[in-house]
């Protein structure tokens, strides 16, 4: 449990009345961004209040009333993810730079300069973002931001997303699980084998086709097969 000390407020509001509660901070970025987090971790208290620094508490009636339950966790989930998360300036800008190098870097994995075929550095990238005067979210996930700042670093240096076509045949007692990541990219087309193996064409980044396979390779023990196509 985080310190009320260095706890900071999270609010929601609903039907004109106010639900506050003292929440880690880091704890509950990660939380609205849509990680799972520890929820004993994240509160500096079991309360939700109409005023936190008051301490004037919501009463279980309105809770029920307004959230369908009175399990703080729940409603902490809520508050969060649908409500204001009150971060110190220290906290945006590291969390701001956090996203801002994560989205380069996932760049320079994906994108080729169509001149000579080579990715761009991390560093040309960040230039080009400056330049660009790009924005970023800090309560988006990298992944959701790529496909616009690559629109935007596009007038600055000339960029083009480069992806293959990768085969995948999975043994049956791996499928379940290798199935998830498989799709987290673009399934081109599958097919299910009458032993339950699976064969599937996705279509992946270029600088992510490795990944992919270390991840399939991980998961099955090294018992699977895989070609790129193109």
């Amino acid at each position: 449990m985080v310190s009320v000390d260095k706890a900071i407020i999270a609010r929601y509001e609903r039907s004109g009345h106010r639900f506050e509660i003292l929440v880690d901070p880091d704890l509950a970025w990660r939380l609205k961004r849509g990680e799972d987090v520890d929820m004993e971790d994240l509160l500096a208290a079991f309360e939700v209040y109409k005023d936190a620094r008051k301490g004037e508490r919501v009463s279980e009636e309105l809770l029920e009333k307004t959230f369908g339950t009175t399990d703080i966790y729940e409603i902490a989930r809520k508050i969060i993810r649908d409500g204001e998360v009150h971060l110190t300036t220290e906290q945006r800008r590291r969390l701001h730079d956090e996203v801002w190098n994560k989205i380069a870097h996932l760049i320079a994995r994906r994108a080729v300069d169509p001149r000579t075929g080579a990715p761009h550095p991390v560093q040309r990238i960040l230039n080009a973002m400056e330049q660009a005067k790009v924005h970023v979210d800090i309560f988006k996930t990298p992944e959701e931001q790529v496909q616009a700042v690559v629109d935007a670093i596009r007038k600055v240096i000339p960029l083009r997303m480069e992806t293959k076509k990768v085969q995948i045949t999975i043994p049956a007692r791996y499928t379940g699980k290798a199935y998830g990541h498989v799709k987290h990219y673009k399934v081109l087309r599958e097919n299910w084998g009458n032993d339950g193996s699976l064969t599937v064409v996705v279509e992946v980044p270029a600088g992510l086709v490795e990944d992919l396979l270390h991840e399939i390779a991980s998961i099955t023990h090294g018992d699977v097969q895989s070609k790129i196509l193109e």
